[in-house]
């Protein structure tokens, strides 16, 4: 700061600013991190930036019986640093979670403490300054942080939910509410993720579920789209995270790899093919982690260490077993995001099945 800059800058009280914060945090309204004070003219400039009604109800939670509105979505999204501009797309990750079966049932309060994973779409995505390149799913961009902190402190703050208390995660995940990244449609083979859930290419949107885990791939020497693919399918059907009899995954590509599978004739559905049939352990592998038979509940466990059956469990048959149920995009999320300097792109193991949607970005 230079003598001239103190000149001009208009008068500010850091004193004030610092009783705020503490307020904040002593109300226990915080995540943790300090929050911006939501002052009622504050606040109205993000209800300004959306046709919704405060009072409308956006989500509720059943075991609970609490709900959230837009008012409420506003004051978090504002307290998470958030500038009003973003209110819509804030909301429009609310909305595409609300999709989601395991955000109206159990899942914030899961004992995995699964993150939302928000990707969104179209021009807003530079008229907000969205990083869809380089460190994604890093820091350093606000939108990218303050969007999914704002849906973290509605979870806390309007549903109840808050560490040691409602919510179970027996650690957690790094980066839980700090998941949120633009597609890099500029640089992606393929047509945008909204489209292929059904919205018009150009649309302004986001997509978003629950994910538990998160894991890179790093192949940067191999010109074989299938040897690619094969390092994809090891790493999705890695045995650590996979509890269920079933579980879904999802590829955020970096451009460099999806333009080499596009280049070999690889399309979103090819690569789900390849995928589905190639991703998961032999019966004897999993037996020497415990997980070869699952229950009448889809619960893995021990099978007798060679996949045969036990009384109410369903084990394989000495051969492999697939980690996807299909090849459905439902059970295959695949996106494209990051810089093209490296074969390095992302797996994500998520928490149950998604939507296939996405929500329109919708602003007055």
């Amino acid at each position: 700061m230079t003598a001239e800059q103190t000149e001009t800058e208009p008068e500010l009280d850091p004193d004030a600013a610092q009783v705020a914060i503490e307020y904040c945090y002593a109300q226990g309204w915080s995540d943790g991190l300090p929050l911006v004070p939501a002052t009622r003219p504050l606040v109205g400039k993000f209800l300004a930036a959306t046709g919704r009604s405060p009072d409308e109800i956006i989500g509720r939670l059943p075991q609970l019986d609490r709900t959230v509105t837009v008012e409420l979505a506003a004051i978090n999204a504002a307290m998470a640093g958030c500038l009003p501009e973003y209110f819509p797309v804030v909301l429009a990750a609310w909305d595409a979670l609300m999709r989601e079966r395991s955000t109206t049932g159990g899942g914030w309060q899961s004992t995995s403490g699964p993150a939302p994973l928000i990707i969104v779409n179209g021009p807003v995505r530079a008229e907000l300054g969205i990083n869809s390149a380089g460190g994604v799913f890093g820091p350093g961009f606000r939108p990218n942080s303050t969007i999914p902190r704002a849906i973290g402190l509605m979870v806390r703050n309007a549903y109840g939910i808050h560490p040691h208390e409602l919510e179970q995660a027996t650690q957690g995940l790094p980066g839980r509410w700090s998941i949120c990244l633009g597609e890099n449609e500029e640089e992606s083979p393929w047509p945008p993720l909204a489209a292929e859930a059904g919205l018009a290419a150009g649309d302004s949107a986001v997509t978003a579920t629950l994910l538990r885990t998160c894991e890179f791939v790093d192949n940067r020497h191999t010109g074989s789209a299938e040897q690619l693919l094969a390092d994809f399918a090891d790493t999705i059907g890695r045995s650590g995270a996979w509890i269920f009899r079933y579980a879904g995954a999802g590829l955020v590509f970096c451009p460099e790899h999806a333009q080499l599978l596009a280049g070999a004739g690889f399309d979103r559905a090819a690569v789900r093919d390849f995928l589905a049939e190639r991703s998961g352990r032999s019966t004897a592998e999993l037996a020497a982690v415990g997980k070869d038979a699952s229950d009448d509940n889809g619960v893995r466990g021990p099978g007798g260490g060679s996949g045969g059956h036990h009384p109410g469990q369903h084990g394989g048959n000495g051969g492999f077993q697939r980690m996807l149920p299909s090849a459905d995009r439902q059970h295959l999320l695949i996106a494209v995001a990051g810089a093209r300097n490296a074969g390095i792109s992302m797996v994500v193991r998520l928490f149950g099945g998604w939507s296939g949607t996405a929500v329109p970005v919708i602003r007055p």
